[in-house]
């Protein structure tokens, strides 16, 4: 990001906020109606909580909705605000107003380093991953979306400019014939059994693969979604399964912190299917594991939990040293800023949100009337400030407002004039 030589106004405020349960579902994309393919209506989609039958019927029975969605606003003095989003609700809104602002209200909005590094560091005594780094998402993004609005760039401006015009996009879809004849680049869908739905449960898999292969045609690029439901080797059995039918990918098949399992993985697989994960992965010391593990042919953060645009671009960076893609799940604008601006991300996905995925929806639901769509399999982004999304705050209520000389109180320790750090020479 390039210096600037313009006094920028400090930070005032940050508020968060959480929606009505009757609202649109924002950021949560799984909130949504019970006959929803992605709530695994009508066929069945494989996740952590499938061996539990009294959970099974659908993924919100077991709460993958519980938290909810967290819009943070940061503003500055002048009245120019920022927008970041991620999940965890109520929950989440607490941490950012009682903790995380301490270290905004009274910043210079350029400083995202220190800020994230503060907030980080804050927080490592309940936090590293899950629910306080999707709090700091929020913020971070905030931050950087009102950075660029006060600097009237596009955010992937403030990451270096340009790498590309226009971003291709896959879709991930219940219904892959659909996402080919909208232009995408390629579809992936959800595995539907797991193992503990025995040999039935395989052959369904299979199945159900080979007639989304027969629906698109020999070459058109498909991918299976397995939702940390697997183990190493049923995955492995099925990723040998499905090699007649040109499985591009096989995604996210065990729980996140199972590195070694990756690595077998990965190791099985080579040569019959790329490995993929990185969805419920958090900052670069999770990703670290990853790439030198040797555990994926790409990653997949989610730039709306692993810590935002300031952590994502650290792992860019780590993904380029071992020449790894990374292809972001969802994020929407947050991730085609930044995909725009690295030329190792070649590729977006748009999760189709659509009740029946046959419809091109926004993946933030009704948060943002102005959120670019993908046309024809791509994504062109308006050369607009910031993200260049425009928030509605209908539905959204804040449930943690501080008084404004709590606020006053944090401005004003930040805004004093004093060194930001004290140079020391290194060991």
């Amino acid at each position: 990001m390039a210096a600037s030589t313009v006094k920028l106004p400090k930070i005032r405020e940050v508020r968060a906020y959480s929606k009505k349960e009757s609202a649109d579902q924002g950021a949560d994309c799984h909130d949504v109606d019970d006959k929803h393919w992605i709530n695994g209506y009508p066929t069945p989609i494989a996740n952590p909580m499938t061996p539990h039958p009294l959970y099974r019927a659908q993924r919100k029975l077991w709460g993958i909705n519980a938290m909810g969605s967290v819009v943070v606003e940061v503003e500055s003095e002048d009245g120019t605000i920022g927008v970041g989003v991620s999940i965890g609700g109520p929950p989440a809104c607490y941490i950012v107003e009682n903790h995380l602002s301490r270290f905004i209200e009274g910043q210079d909005p350029s400083n995202v380093e220190l800020m994230w590094d503060q907030m980080f560091r804050s927080t490592l005594n309940y936090g590293r991953k899950g629910l306080p780094l999707q709090a700091i998402s929020a913020v971070d993004l905030a931050i950087w979306d009102l950075l660029g609005k006060l600097r009237k760039e596009p955010v992937y401006s403030l990451l270096g400019g340009k790498t590309k015009d226009y971003l291709p996009v896959y879709c991930t879809s219940s219904r892959p014939d659909n996402a080919k004849d909208f232009g995408f680049v390629g579809a992936k869908i959800p595995c539907a059994y797991g193992p503990s739905e025995g040999v039935e449960g395989f052959k369904k898999n299979v199945e159900l693969f080979q007639d989304a292969r027969e629906r698109v045609g020999p070459d058109f690029p498909l991918m299976l979604d397995c939702y940390m439901a697997l183990t190493v080797p049923y995955a492995v059995k099925l990723g040998k399964a499905l090699e007649p039918f040109n499985l591009k990918w096989i995604e996210e098949c065990l729980p996140p912190d199972d590195y070694t399992g990756y690595r077998d993985l990965k190791l099985a697989l080579t040569g019959t299917t790329l490995v993929t994960t990185g969805e419920h992965e958090y900052t670069r010391y999770g990703f670290r594991q990853l790439l030198e593990g040797n555990c994926a042919d790409i990653i997949q953060p989610d730039i709306t939990w692993l810590g935002g645009i300031t952590e994502a671009r650290r792992v860019v960076a780590l993904a380029s040293s071992h020449d790894i893609p990374v292809i972001p799940h969802g994020s929407s604008v947050y991730s085609y800023h930044m995909q725009y601006a690295f030329p190792n991300c070649p590729l977006a996905e748009y999760i189709n949100l659509s009740c029946n995925s046959d419809k091109i929806v926004p993946y933030f639901g009704g948060l943002f009337p102005d959120e670019p769509l993908p046309e024809n399999g791509v994504i062109q982004l308006p050369d607009r400030p910031g993200f260049g999304v425009t928030l509605d705050k209908s539905g959204l209520t804040r449930p943690y407002p501080r008084s404004p000389d709590q606020v006053k109180v944090q401005f004003e320790r930040n805004a004093a004039a004093r060194p930001l750090t004290k140079p020391v020479m290194p060991l």
